[in-house]
């Protein structure tokens, strides 16, 4: 299946995850009117206070966290995502929340062939990684949504953590973004995590979900992903590991730490990655 295909497959893929991730928060827009704040520390940091900045999210999902930036660090945001679904969702959020921000409905690589402005920051986090059929040219779009002298910041699962399976036996490539597709698709990982920043409890939504759609995925290693950004003239000046992950447990004996972060259960070593995070600049 060529390319672009792929990228067609995941679109619809996503479009049906959405609504069942979705089904399970309640009035998301209550949350954010009331003050509500979807982001991790990490990010929270790497970012900082942005106040008047404008904040390019790249792969936005459905906008919880691109309006948090907005609300919480003041950036001016933009949000872009594949999915149709997403995108309508996030837009009728900022509405409901009243929370400013703009929300565009594109595949990533097409958005950075037809981009024109340039942004004080681009920023990018959680589970996106896998969805990138080509690292180079992502890199390099990357570097075209940069003002001088300005960065890019990212924060994923580790591709060490998803090569195993949920039994915790390796499966997966480390690297090489070789596609793998799934027939399952996009599944729904919210109900799995049993937990969502939005609301204390999850509600039933959409059960025993199955998404009618197969999806693509590509695992790259650390080097892959420094290298593309290095190739496309940024310059790395932040790299950190984590031996813990955010909002995601896919296997069902993780230690629960507290605030929807998991770590390696007992029996497995302790210091091994789960999440990383970097940031790369745009040289003036």
């Amino acid at each position: 299946m060529p390319t672009k295909a792929h990228h067609e497959a995941n679109r619809l893929s996503w479009n049906e995850g959405t609504k069942a991730h979705n089904s399970h928060k309640g009035d998301q827009a209550a949350y954010f009117r009331a003050g509500g704040n979807t982001l991790f520390p990490e990010e929270s940091r790497l970012l900082g206070d942005i106040s008047g900045e404008t904040l390019l999210h790249l792969q936005c999902n459905s906008g919880q966290d691109s309006l948090s930036i907005a609300r919480h660090l003041g950036g001016i945001v933009t949000g872009v995502d594949i999915s149709d679904e997403a995108i309508r969702f996030a837009r009728q959020l900022s509405r409901d929340s009243g929370i400013k921000a703009s929300f565009v409905r594109a595949d990533v690589y097409d958005f950075f062939a037809s981009a024109s402005e340039r942004y004080d920051v681009v920023f990018s986090s959680y589970g996106v990684l896998c969805w990138l059929s080509d690292l180079a040219a992502w890199g390099r779009g990357v570097a075209g949504c940069l003002k001088p002298g300005v960065r890019f910041a990212l924060v994923d699962f580790h591709p060490a953590f998803i090569m195993f399976d949920g039994e915790w036996q390796l499966k997966h490539d480390y690297m090489g973004g070789v596609p793998c597709e799934y027939e399952s698709g996009v599944g729904d990982y919210v109900a799995w995590t049993g937990a969502a920043a939005e609301i204390d409890s999850l509600l039933p939504g959409i059960r025993d979900f199955r998404n009618p759609f197969q999806g693509v995925e590509y695992q790259w290693g650390i080097a892959e992903v420094a290298t593309a950004l290095l190739n496309a003239d940024l310059s790395l000046s932040h790299l950190a590991e984590y031996n813990y992950c955010n909002g995601f447990k896919p296997m069902s004996d993780m230690v629960d730490l507290g605030g929807r972060q998991y770590a390696m259960p007992a029996r497995l070593p302790q210091n091994f990655p789960l999440m990383f995070s970097l940031i790369a600049e745009r040289k003036r």
